[in-house]
């Protein structure tokens, strides 16, 4: 048996970032960039308003105010879209719109607050600088320039400054198709009445949810009886996939028969069996390179055991540098005796009061007790040396989701 930390070790050691392929804009965020963006152009491509008002030869309102409005004669008006037909002189202003390119001839914007139309000319009240409310030709974005290097996590603004430089497609990391083999005599799918004995393949479902989350691509295989024949071909069906995973048949009964499986197909088993709970009996082998995960089959097992170490190899795999959920300390509302020599993965709630972080455990804390996942947005991570927590205590969370970064009001009252 080993610990958490040296089955991530092997787990990690073992996988790299998957090649890349390009894909339209719209379908990238959230993926990893394969290539440096170098801008082609400049952005704004010419000099243009950051206001509607008037565009003017400051020198001409060098002297204007309230009492002595500086009068100007307005040859024409420009929207956003539009150029100026003619260039301004001396003693001259043509009305203009937000974005509208800055006429020939004009080094200023005045406000349209600043101003008072009367027929063809403009009142002008104060004085204005040379460059006031102009955006300059490359003010965001200069030809040549590298915007967004390659490695980088592409967001909404990644996506807006993609299309702003006209490109439609981008090379990325490509997704990992994650294959998922549920096992068991006893399962039936989510549309069938359980019968007697027999209960709902909820792991395949989880595990999926679990996969598109991390920005992987679930393939589900189905369910796999609990006979070699089965087993053996539903696995042959996954290992076209990047990485397979198994939930159930890894433990050491009779009709626990996934890590001979996993043998026959020319898996190489790196271990079994973690030091951990829940999810200790968990196999770990490379099918042709490819990383093959025997999960135990209780669902909180699962579930735990995806967040340990097949999330952070999805995302390795997907070419992201930050492979692992946020951690929080947080102070226990309750106190929990556990076995020594196991690292402890509790469901709990976390919530922030008076300004620190507080956990209540979700219930009874068995492995097979899927609401208790339900409930959590952390886990309460008790390290292996640990035998018991008080109330009051501080321990370490795992984050499970956002929750915690989002609020009822906006973070800056």
């Amino acid at each position: 048996m080993i610990t958490v930390e040296e089955a991530l070790k092997t787990i990690l050691e073992g996988i790299h970032p998957l090649g890349f392929e390009n894909i339209p804009i719209t379908s990238a965020l959230g993926s990893v960039l394969g290539e440096d963006i170098v801008s082609g152009r400049n952005i704004p491509p010419l000099a243009n308003s950051a206001m509607d008002g008037y565009a003017v030869i400051a020198a001409d309102t060098s002297f204007a105010s309230k009492t002595k409005p500086a009068v100007l004669d307005v040859l024409e008006d420009v929207p956003a879209g539009k150029v100026a037909t003619q260039p301004i002189r001396k003693g001259q202003a043509i009305r203009i719109m937000t974005g509208a390119p800055l006429p020939e001839g004009a080094n200023a914007v005045m406000r349209v607050e600043d101003t008072e139309a009367e027929g063809n000319r403009v009142k002008i009240f104060v004085a204005a600088a040379p460059g006031l409310d102009i955006r300059e030709a490359g003010e965001d974005v200069k030809t040549g320039e590298l915007v967004i290097p390659r490695g980088s996590v592409i967001r909404a603004a990644e996506v807006g400054m993609l299309a702003a430089l006209g490109r439609s497609y981008v090379s990325v990391h490509q997704r990992p198709v994650v294959a998922i083999v549920s096992t068991g005599d006893e399962l039936v799918e989510v549309d069938q009445a359980p019968g007697p004995g027999k209960i709902v393949n909820s792991n395949g479902y989880s595990l999926a949810a679990l996969v598109l989350e991390a920005g992987g691509v679930p393939l589900q295989v189905g369910i796999a009886r609990d006979n070699r024949e089965d087993l053996l071909a539903k696995f042959k069906a996954a290992a076209r996939a990047d990485i397979v995973i198994s939930s159930g048949g890894v433990s050491v009964g009779d009709y626990d028969l996934v890590k001979d499986i996993m043998a026959e197909i020319g898996s190489r088993i790196q271990f079994w069996r973690v030091a951990m709970r829940p999810g200790r009996p968990l196999a770990f082998g490379l099918l042709e390179g490819k990383p093959l995960f025997g999960l135990p089959g209780n669902p909180v097992s699962t579930m735990v055991s995806f967040e340990q170490f097949i999330r952070p190899a999805i995302l390795k795999m997907r070419g992201y540098r930050n492979l692992f959920r946020k951690a929080v300390r947080a102070t226990m509302v309750e106190g929990y005796e556990k076995k020594v020599g196991l690292k402890y993965f509790l469901r709990a709630r976390v919530e922030m009061r008076e300004g620190k972080y507080v956990a209540a455990l979700t219930g009874e804390q068995g492995s097979g007790i899927l609401k208790s996942m339900v409930l959590a947005n952390g886990l309460v991570v008790l390290p292996e040396d640990v035998a018991a927590v008080k109330p009051g205590d501080e321990v370490s969370i795992q984050l499970l989701d956002n929750s915690l970064d989002l609020t009822s009001a906006p973070g800056y009252l």
